[in-house]
């Protein structure tokens, strides 16, 4: 092992503090694939295959079955494999209408909280198009909402701003 694959390996975080994903949770699926993002980008030297090895930590219930038996089906894969067939299983027709529904129908009010709101449309927009990047999301959203969400963007990086 080189002395930048050491220093890698210091870096990439024990298992244990790594999202779990159940199949179960609204986005969880999406929260394990955006960390897995997160560790290429935190610790760009790290081979593929650390954080493949480790995946079958993360999985629990029925999406441990599910990933059990798809590397028995499938063997050895990388990380980008993974999270397609994550994404794939996991966002599903119905889910991703589940979320536009929500999306179209959450109209922002003065009584709800402003910066939950925004998180929650966001996260949405995120799974209604997985290829939408942050910029896409806050000035091209597909919706009368757009106008909203640019402002919450705005709002996450200048908080005296509100949605309004």
């Amino acid at each position: 092992m080189s002395y930048s694959q050491k220093e890698a390996l210091k870096k990439l975080a024990k298992t244990s503090s790594w999202p779990k994903f159940s199949g179960t949770g609204e986005y969880d699926h999406m929260e394990l694939n955006d960390y897995i993002d997160g560790l290429f980008i935190d610790v760009p030297s790290i081979p593929d295959y650390w954080i493949t090895a480790r995946l079958n930590t993360e999985f629990k219930g029925h999406a441990s079955i599910w990933y059990t038996e798809m590397k028995e089906i499938h063997g050895r894969r990388n990380c980008p494999w993974w999270k397609s067939q994550i994404i794939q299983k996991y966002s599903n027709g119905t889910w991703v209408w589940q979320k536009t529904m929500l999306f179209e129908n959450d109209k922002y009010s003065v009584d709800k909280d402003t910066y939950e709101w925004c998180l929650r449309q966001s996260k949405r927009l995120k799974a209604i198009d997985t290829q939408m990047n942050i910029q896409m999301r806050n000035h091209k959203s597909p919706d009368t909402n757009a106008r909203r969400t640019r402002e919450c963007s705005e709002m996450q990086m200048q908080p005296k701003l509100h949605c309004r």
